[in-house]
């Protein structure tokens, strides 16, 4: 069997990784591959170069529904470094159930309290009082391992900078009203390794010199460029049909014994997580992956080693819960027919964990 019909046969369901390039954002990088030049040299090339760069950025924006600067940057992890660190801002007010990209920069940030579901409240979990005005909020969007959406729009800052993770939000839902932003384009049907830094002003931050306005060196990935805006004006359509594929996920893994992370608390259509009493995420992973379906165990970031998940551990689940679980996320191309297969696996695999259970 060659990889391709294996490819084929097999269900993909996380997305939240990253999910496959959309065929509209595969056209225009293949075009833009044929010839292109560096945005920054001066000749003719160049120009046109810098002109398509440009007007790639007026799409972006367009596309996001974005009234401020755009930084295009290697994706949300660099975005998130450049925000983080060269704000001009006082001190950092974070959560304990930010991506791993976040808590790497903000080791000094004062952390704010998160309840059962994941959601975020501004009264800080030490001593030190929240305040504004010369102070800086970075707090995820959508949670890239339950998919708990946080209200950012409704938070009382006080003044104070906001800084909004979006990397599993962009291109799928409105983005939230905030002044820093980090997108990351193979989250929506880009390609790797591209992303921006959305900027209400760019006075935000310490310039740095070199390309994108002077805030960040390096040459511009143009095609790659090309392709991201291809993918945000390609739509999505999708999160209706995600939103009903998941409660009907919803209702099957509770019907099968299952626990719904977050059940209660507002969620992305395309990202879940559920617990299977009795089995771990990796034999879970294992059985999954040979019955030819791609599910994680919390990010996709850390998976790798699986490391009990540092956001069920701050909502208060134990060791022991918190490595039962395991993260859906769906796609464009999901539909009712990978449901039904998820489904069935799962039940059979619940049921056999209930039976071990019992000798």
């Amino acid at each position: 069997m060659s990889n391709a019909r294996l490819a084929a046969d097999r269900l993909y369901l996380d997305h939240a990784a990253t999910t496959p390039m959309l065929p509209e954002a595969r056209v225009a990088m293949a075009a833009a591959m044929e010839g292109w030049a560096n945005p920054s040299s001066p000749h003719a090339d160049g120009r046109a170069a810098r002109a398509m760069l440009e007007e790639a950025r007026r799409r972006v924006a367009a596309s996001l529904g974005w009234g401020g600067h755009v930084i295009f940057t290697s994706g949300a992890s660099e975005a998130i470094s450049i925000g983080l660190t060269r704000a001009k801002a006082g001190r950092i007010f974070t959560s304990p159930v930010e991506h791993d990209a976040v808590l790497r920069v903000t080791n000094d940030a004062q952390r704010l309290a998160v309840d059962g579901d994941g959601m975020v409240s501004l009264a800080p979990s030490g001593d030190a009082g929240f305040h504004g005005h010369d102070a800086m909020l970075a707090i995820q969007h959508v949670n890239n391992e339950t998919g708990v959406i946080q209200p950012l729009d409704q938070l009382d800052r006080h003044g104070a900078i906001l800084f909004a993770d979006c990397a599993q939000s962009a291109g799928k839902l409105p983005l939230p009203n905030a002044d820093m932003i980090a997108i990351s384009a193979h989250k929506f049907g880009g390609p790797p390794g591209i992303g921006a830094l959305l900027l209400r002003d760019l006075a935000l931050i310490e310039p740095s010199g070199g390309q994108e306005q002077g805030y960040r060196p390096g040459t511009e990935n143009l095609p790659a460029i090309l392709a991201m805006a291809a993918a945000l004006e390609a739509g999505t359509g999708w999160l209706d049909r995600a939103a009903a594929l998941r409660a009907r996920l919803d209702a099957g893994i509770e019907a099968a014994g299952g626990v719904i992370v977050a059940r209660d608390a507002p969620r992305s259509p395309a990202i879940a997580s559920y617990r299977m009493p009795g089995l771990s995420a990796r034999a879970q992973l294992i059985q999954f992956d040979l019955q030819g379906i791609s599910v994680s165990a919390g990010s996709a970031c850390s998976s790798g080693s699986l490391k009990t998940s540092h956001v069920l551990g701050a909502m208060g689940w134990d060791d022991a819960a918190a490595s039962e679980v395991v993260r859906v996320s769906f796609g464009p191309q999901t539909g009712d027919a990978d449901i039904d297969r998820f489904l069935t696996v799962w039940t059979g695999m619940a049921a056999k964990a209930r039976g071990y259970a019992r000798r």
